[in-house]
């Protein structure tokens, strides 16, 4: 049963994607609408600033690499970092992925003692989640999405922390990198990027098309000119002459790159036993998720075969509890369902389960790109072959 805090946030999703009817949703639009205006003017006002050097930015003296969007949450934003991540460190770099731990925790107390009588003197040091070598932390500490590309890129440091200068340092400093990528970085503008790669949903190319708190834009339309790349992702191999279009109204010189993300196999939650993606054809699966856009998933499993006969969905980042996903193990089994299907990013949100009376497993994906391969190689040459020019930032 969802708190009251998640109770409210579902609400308020359901406000925003207007799927709620009646007075309290009417009154509560007029009410985020009032606040996106003053959101919007904060954004653009903070722009400003920084085109006009009153804030500025800090530079590491190290290549900086965003990675981000304009909408909050659903673009695919973790394989594509991953994507770059293997192909920077296959070039030669030393690479590291700064992220900010979206819904992590502080490490335990005796950690930070522990950190503290190594002589490390940092007050609220960043949390390193990969040192590279080994995993360090847990996804509860590290954050969902951090902790998967830790697991899944075991040669790459990821670390943690809301301060992407300070992890920049550190990262730099104690990890020897001489790359950083920032995961969702593109409104992070306190640390100088050499390129901006945007992503951009085939499907909800600019969310629901309204600026934060009433919509999902986190910046006006225009502000897509910023970027240096534009990927469009979950493409199906479907031309996209209209969104290409329409991207060009805001940027016109980026380099434009269509990208799938191709399920690979199926992988157990806890044995990490994989299996075919055949095996998911005729079979009865029950789906469970806690991401932006369940659909999605949920499509991708029925497009490979699966016939979904009991389905969940849990807010964005939701940490599952046992009795939960017993729960839905139960009504599974009602239904007589052969294996539960998640995504690779809930599946290390599971709590460890006493009983597994059907298998659980996540769905593991990657990017493939579809289009404009050449541009996308071409970016990593430009990035494993550092100029000594750094060129100026666009804001506007």
């Amino acid at each position: 049963m969802p708190n009251p805090l998640e109770r409210l946030e579902t609400f308020a999703v359901d406000v925003i994607f207007d799927r709620r009817s009646g007075v309290r949703a009417t009154v509560f639009k007029g009410f985020l609408s009032s606040l996106s205006v003053l959101y919007t003017s904060a954004v653009k006002a903070r722009l400003w600033l920084y085109r006009n050097r009153i804030l500025r930015e800090r530079n590491l003296g190290c290549l900086v690499v965003s990675i981000g969007n304009l909408t909050v949450g659903g673009t695919g934003k973790t394989p594509v970092v991953e994507k770059f991540a293997r192909s920077l460190q296959d070039g030669g770099r030393r690479v590291a992925i700064l992220s900010r731990g979206y819904k992590s925790v502080k490490q335990p107390f005796l950690k930070r003692l522990s950190n503290k009588l190594k002589g490390i003197d940092e007050i609220d040091p960043p949390r390193v989640v990969s040192d590279g070598k080994s995993l360090l932390l847990d996804s509860r500490t590290a954050g969902d999405e951090p902790y998967m590309l830790a697991a899944n890129l075991r040669d790459v440091p990821v670390v943690v922390d809301k301060d992407r200068v300070k992890s920049g340092r550190h990262a730099i400093s104690q990890l020897n990198c001489d790359t950083l990528i920032l995961d969702d970085g593109l409104q992070y503008l306190r640390l100088r990027h050499r390129l901006d790669i945007v992503l951009v949903d085939k499907w909800h190319p600019f969310g629901t098309e309204r600026m934060l708190p009433r919509g999902t834009l986190r910046e006006p339309h225009r502000n897509l000119r910023r970027a240096s790349y534009i990927f469009i992702t979950k493409c199906n191999g479907d031309p996209n002459d209209e969104l290409v279009k329409r991207i060009r109204l805001y940027n016109r010189t980026a380099e434009i790159i269509e990208c799938e993300h191709r399920p690979r196999y199926l992988q157990h939650i806890e044995t990490r036993e994989s299996r075919p993606l055949d095996d998911l054809r005729g079979a009865k699966v029950g789906t469970v998720s806690a991401i932006a856009v369940p659909e999605s998933f949920e499509h991708g499993v029925k497009s490979l075969g699966g016939n979904i006969e009991v389905t969940c969905r849990f807010m964005d980042h939701h940490r599952f509890t046992e009795q939960e996903i017993l729960s839905f193990i139960n009504c599974c089994a009602e239904t007589d369902v052969d294996f539960i299907v998640t995504t690779e990013k809930d599946a290390v949100r599971f709590p460890r389960l006493g009983r597994m009376d059907i298998p659980i497993y996540f769905l593991r994906v990657e990017i493939g790109i579809l289009s404009n391969e050449e541009s996308f190689d071409q970016c990593i040459q430009r990035i494993c072959q550092p100029r000594t020019e750094t060129p100026a930032r666009r804001f506007f």
